[in-house]
């Protein structure tokens, strides 16, 4: 009744419907370790957001390198801008996806130490890439600036091509070890992205807050691959029986045919 199974035909189809099966269950459970690692990622940047600030030493040392459960904590820090060796970071972009320079500006602590500022955007606006930008001045004096503690950039982590022979005062990463080397001076490990005080006129543009991942979106994916798995035997099922019909009614057409006709 069933023969037809053994035919070249449905043994392959019999054989891709059992690899499918593991195959798309795999597959969901790979979604649900992303949700898994979505979900976490969330909580520990909403964690450290809502974190109390706390002193910027208290986080990083010069060479330090910010961990992961050290990213986005706000943290403070007093002392003055060094605009003299300030530098801007190229091809970033703010929020209206419009290519622009980041402003690095150097923080010297009271104790002599050097942190790293991203003051937020500024749009390329010079008259060539090869001219420095025109940046607005922080503010004067001696300070406390407030900021989400940011590891150092390296090309391995953020694809950023790290380019040689830049225009004076251009860089493409934010890089403490860098930095320090350009420096000559002890520079904490890491940078921090001022949230405040907000500068004015609104300019340099301050770096938005850090996005939540759509973890409920793997989280779909999963039970839809789990879905789409359960699926294929019920389909294989249908096209089995659909299969031996199509032959049983064929078998009794040509049955019919086969009789003699009555005299």
């Amino acid at each position: 009744m069933y023969r037809f199974l053994l035919s070249r035909q449905w043994v392959i189809l019999t054989l891709v419907s059992l690899l499918l099966i593991p195959t798309m269950i795999r597959l969901g459970f790979w979604q649900m370790h992303r949700y898994d690692e979505r979900t976490a990622r969330n909580q520990l940047v909403s964690d450290a957001l809502t974190a109390e600030a706390v002193p910027v030493e208290r986080l990083t040392t010069p060479g330090h390198t910010v961990t992961r459960d050290e990213r986005y904590r706000s943290v403070t820090a007093t002392g003055s801008f060094d605009t003299a060796h300030e530098v801007v970071v190229r091809r970033r972009v703010n929020a209206d996806e419009t290519v622009g320079f980041h402003v690095l500006t150097p923080f010297v602590l009271t104790d002599g130490k050097v942190l790293l500022v991203d003051r937020g955007w500024i749009p390329a606006d010079a008259p060539s890439q090869t001219s420095f930008p025109e940046v607005p001045a922080p503010p004067a004096g001696r300070i406390t600036v407030t900021g989400r503690l940011m590891p150092d950039e390296t090309t391995a982590a953020s694809g950023i091509k790290d380019l040689e022979g830049l225009p004076d005062r251009q860089v493409m990463l934010i890089n403490s070890e860098q930095e320090a080397r350009r420096l000559g001076a002890q520079v904490l490990g890491g940078y921090i992205a001022q949230t405040a005080p907000e500068p004015k006129g609104d300019s340099p543009e301050l770096v938005g807050r850090p996005g939540s991942e759509d973890a409920a979106l793997n989280y779909a994916y999963a039970i839809q691959w789990w879905l789409f798995s359960a699926g294929v035997p019920v389909g294989w099922v249908i096209l089995v029986r659909r299969e031996n019909r199509d032959r049983a009614q064929a078998a009794a057409r040509e049955s019919e045919q086969a009789e003699p006709a009555a005299v």
